[in-house]
């Protein structure tokens, strides 16, 4: 036995497996050429993030693009900065987002697939036979420096103006022997187990980002660590480990961690590994006094997922929109593809952005009042209803109190080629449709300045002697009409353009006194129909009150 394979058994004597043991158990994937195998890989440290969602669903679509598989994956290494509760927090906000996950965490408790467990700190003993064996071969050793040692030679570094880091002749152990390594664990040293990185600066890595292009960076020399002294792993070690045996093709993840692949590219080509497809995505800035900055957890509300759940935006808006942040052509396609799914969209990385775009939010409420418009009146309301039993109790009471007036009410101006625009986000709803429930109802009869309350006290009284509530909209309008002879409006637009001094008002003025007195707006969807959803009695009773009122004044 050589002095390295000696040494691999002293630090690690109970792992007895060998890494072939673990690629036979995670065997290759049986997809078809081409299938993209994708994941995401969150820490638990926290509530979903937008751009934990963001990089969720340009996995999802290249994935979907290859009829390839995406997974979740917990990377829980750092146990000080994990939370309660938050994997059932990420996962659970995927879900809600409509990202749809192949395998790995399903929920905050199960786990799906033949490749897990999806959890690294349930993963110990694979990342720790891997480092055996980089030990047995030299390429890897215990480093048994302390934190205060550590700091000596950063102190050292800085003083000599060279750079920090542990590596060549900063690097202590690194040709540490095996007796003397044996000498140091026998008096109950603490070690970490280190890459012994056979690079050097003054060579390059160069490879191919999906997105960025060709990347050429100086090669990693740094002996960094594999595991920490508690036998789990670093981020670097444990992914390069995960993605290989989970037979990912492409891993996609923040710009931030460019700096680290030199580090990771070395590690899968000292453990044979064949790397993956690296594309490395812009993050999501906002304008901050004029300057350009990360969306920030502490600054930015929209920075937390569950913000857009609250204020009520579907989640099909939300994907919809940071698709347009995410691929330049996105938007020409959905003009071309205006009723297809999301998921039809062939995502190229080429067309992502290589610095990152702006969080809009005037363009989020474009791009959901779009979403909206499309749905019908079925979706309209079951999407809202259940939006109001999570956050608004209260609205959620009178709309589910008789789902088919709540459908009706949704249905006005929206089954029909042209929808209107009016919601952009669930919460909106209240507002647009308060008059239809007398418990939200406020009574405003403010009128234009050209109608005067005696002309509008006149045109309720006469229109409310004829109106009659099962007609559609032309024969309401002409309802309209044939009671503005008897207050001196004019029955015809063009009567009064022609000599408006003759007429007290039009036609178009009538109706607008009878929407203020039925609705307390100017502005509503098409006011017939309005009227019948609200019922005969209902709009007698609401243009009676308002006739009074116009007299009393």
């Amino acid at each position: 036995m050589t002095d390295y394979a000696k040494l691999a058994e002293l630090l690690l004597p109970e792992i007895d497996k060998t890494p072939e043991y673990y690629e036979n158990l995670y065997p290759a994937r049986n997809l078809a050429e081409g299938a993209r195998v994708t994941r995401i890989a969150p820490s638990p440290t926290g509530y979903l993030h937008l751009g934990t969602l963001f990089m969720s669903l340009v996995n999802r679509m290249v994935a979907d693009s290859t009829g390839g598989i995406f997974f979740t994956r917990i990377e829980d290494t750092d146990k000080k900065r994990e939370i309660e509760g938050g994997i059932t927090d990420i996962i659970e906000g995927l879900h809600r987002f409509g990202i749809k996950i192949d395998e790995g965490f399903i929920s905050g408790e199960e786990q799906i697939g033949n490749y897990g467990p999806y959890q690294q700190s349930h993963r110990a003993e694979i990342y720790q036979c891997y480092a055996k064996k980089l030990i047995s071969e030299g390429l890897a050793y215990p480093c048994f420096c302390t934190s205060e040692e550590l700091e000596a030679v950063r102190t050292i570094q800085e003083g000599e103006k060279a750079r920090t880091g542990y590596y060549g002749k900063w690097a202590k152990h690194r040709d540490i022997s095996f007796e003397e390594a044996k000498s140091l664990i026998d008096s109950g040293k603490e070690f970490v187990v280190r890459l012994k990185s056979p690079g050097s600066e003054e060579n390059k890595v160069v490879f191919e980002d999906g997105i960025k292009g060709k990347i050429e960076m100086p090669e990693n020399d740094e002996d960094f660590v594999l595991l920490k002294s508690d036998g789990i792993p670093t981020y670097h070690f444990a992914h390069v480990v995960d993605d290989h045996l989970m037979h990912t093709t492409h891993v996609m993840r923040g710009d931030e961690w460019i700096s680290s692949a030199p580090k990771h590219l070395q590690l899968f080509k000292l453990l044979g590994f064949k790397p993956p497809k690296f594309a490395h995505v812009s993050p999501i800035l906002k304008l901050d006094n004029g300057n350009k900055r990360k969306i920030s957890k502490r600054k930015d509300p929209e920075a937390a997922v569950k913000y857009f759940a609250e204020e009520g935006y579907d989640s099909l808006s939300v994907l919809e929109y940071l698709m347009t942040i995410a691929a330049s052509d996105f938007e020409d396609w959905r003009r071309a593809n205006a009723t297809a799914p999301i998921n039809a969209y062939k995502l190229n990385l080429k067309k992502m952005s290589v610095s990152g775009a702006l969080f809009d939010s005037d363009k989020l409420l474009d791009v959901s009042k779009n979403v909206v418009s499309r749905m019908n009146s079925a979706e309209v309301t079951e999407k809202l209803i259940n939006w109001a039993k999570e956050f608004d109790n209260e609205f959620y009471n009178l709309l589910a109190r008789d789902t088919e007036y709540t459908q009706n009410i949704f249905a006005i101006d929206r089954d029909v080629p042209k929808p209107r625009k009016d919601i952009a986000k669930w919460s909106d709803a209240k507002n647009y449709c308060s008059y239809f429930f007398d418990e939200l109802y406020t009574p405003c009869y403010d009128l234009p300045e050209n109608i005067s309350a005696e002309n509008a006290a006149n045109v309720l009284e006469e229109y409310i002697k004829v109106y009659k509530p099962e007609t559609d909209n032309n024969e309401w309008f002409s309802g309209v009409k044939s009671i503005c002879e008897a207050v001196g409006f004019a029955n015809d637009t063009k009567l009064y353009k022609a000599n408006p001094d003759a007429y007290k008002g039009n036609p178009g003025d009538a109706s607008t006194i009878i929407r203020v007195a039925v609705t307390g707006r100017r502005n509503t969807p098409e006011l017939c129909s309005i009227m019948r959803v609200l019922g005969y009695d209902k709009c007698i009773e609401r243009m009676t009150a308002a006739m009074n009122y116009y007299r009393s004044i």
